[in-house]
């Protein structure tokens, strides 16, 4: 499996499939996803997270839009889209009204495992209704 599809079954196996407890199979133990500037550290923090967030949009449905990596797979870049019904997403009031944002993604890959994500989501684009 290259880095790039170890990523994109990530996607489809934690977030599309609403399995925070798959996170064991792909990250490092001491797994760091740094969001916005804030470290979120160990699977069982990422995977609270993952959870708080699934609650704040129980129906996300993450789209892919591209991945790629470096040339020894030690770097991957992810391109995506949420969909959802927005129930507190970034604290607002639970509206019920659906919401779409985009995001990026870069990975460290070690060992053939995810050891590191930064994010930065396209908060200010979200689009509710």
């Amino acid at each position: 499996m290259t880095s790039s599809e170890l990523v994109e079954a990530f996607w489809q196996q934690v977030w599309n499939a609403h399995d925070p407890e798959a996170v064991d199979r792909f990250v490092v133990p001491d797994f760091v996803i740094t969001n916005a500037g804030h470290d979120i550290t160990g699977r069982e923090a990422f995977k609270e997270w993952i959870r708080a967030f699934l609650a704040e949009v129980p129906d996300l449905r993450l789209e892919v839009v591209e991945t790629f990596e470096n040339a020894a797979g030690t770097r991957v870049a992810s391109r995506w889209r949420i969909h959802g019904t927005n129930h507190g997403y970034l604290h607002s009031a639970a509206i019920g009204d659906s919401i779409t944002f985009t995001a990026t993604a870069v990975w460290e890959v070690r060992d053939g495992k995810l050891a590191h994500n930064w994010v930065e989501r396209s908060a200010a684009e979200v689009v509710v209704g």
